[in-house]
């Protein structure tokens, strides 16, 4: 199945825009596993499990795993949605951008020995930075386009010089991925959800890709803004998905030993209020 297959099939079976994010940082742990880093995958695999049904999809983030030198941890975190979760696609967090021939062996890492359905990429390389990564035609990546932290606006907001008038560089984006860029339609596009006009902006330029939205939860993006924004479609399903991720306020809902029923509680919060929103916009 290929990935934006994935996608809607887990949103379908799961009723869910939630994306679940994994960024494990062992000083927050709950107080029996705290400051272990060999308990990363425990306490990941015990988040999985919890919201395995209520997931749209898993987006482990690969820099904390690596700072702990769990990266085989990470691989058997991998193993275990796909035997727990099947129907639920995985999306590393990589933010990879580099040359043709780095790439090539990024990629590699992403869909080879992590086993990632998609990545999350870095496109200001430009497309040669990206195509090695589309020659896995059944997988897929989540071009930055525009991100939620405040010094996005240092590059994303420049405008540009066009004979066909002045778009902003998140615009320009957005534009390549709707079109040229995405030849075999793999491509979606990273927007954060603390600017909800912007996901306006870039779904009105790129209606039929899938949004990636970070930032709601502890960063602060607004459910309700983030769907009215982003969704466009009628029923169940969307012209272009939006996969709305939520981290630190489902993994870190409780320090004590309910950590995994209060993970759940919040990650079903969540689902419930996206898909309210979903049926009323």
């Amino acid at each position: 199945m290929k990935f934006l297959d994935q996608l809607r099939y887990a949103e379908q079976q799961n009723q869910s825009l939630l994306c679940v994010g994994l960024d494990p940082e062992p000083t927050k742990f709950p107080v029996a596993l705290r400051g272990d880093a060999s308990k990363i995958y425990d306490f990941c695999a015990a988040i999985v499990d919890a919201t395995a049904d209520l997931a749209m999809a898993f987006k482990p983030q690969i820099a904390y795993f690596a700072a702990h030198r769990a990266e085989d941890q990470l691989e058997r975190l991998i193993r275990h949605i796909r035997a727990t979760a099947p129907q639920v696609p995985v999306i590393l967090d990589a933010k990879r951008g580099d040359i043709g021939s780095t790439a090539e062996q990024y990629a590699i890492e992403a869909f080879e020995r992590y086993g990632a359905d998609a990545v999350t990429l870095s496109p200001f390389m430009g497309f040669d930075s990206v195509a090695p990564y589309l020659k896995y035609h059944d997988k897929g990546a989540f071009l930055l386009c525009r991100t939620s932290n405040p010094g996005g606006d240092d590059l994303q907001s420049q405008r540009l010089a066009s004979v066909d008038g002045t778009p902003l560089l998140f615009e320009h984006i957005a534009s390549l991925v709707q079109g040229p860029w995405n030849l075999n339609g793999q491509l979606g596009l990273v927007v954060g959800a603390t600017y909800p006009a912007e996901i306006e902006r870039v779904r009105s330029l790129a209606p039929t890709v899938p949004l990636l939205i970070p930032g709601v939860g502890a960063q602060g993006g607004d459910a309700l803004a983030t769907v009215r924004a982003g969704w466009r479609g009628t029923g169940q399903r969307t012209t272009g998905a939006i996969v709305v991720s939520s981290s630190r306020a489902i993994l870190y809902a409780s320090a004590g030993t309910d950590f995994v029923q209060a993970a759940r509680n919040e990650a079903l919060t969540t689902r419930n209020l996206l898909q309210s929103v979903r049926y009323t916009t």
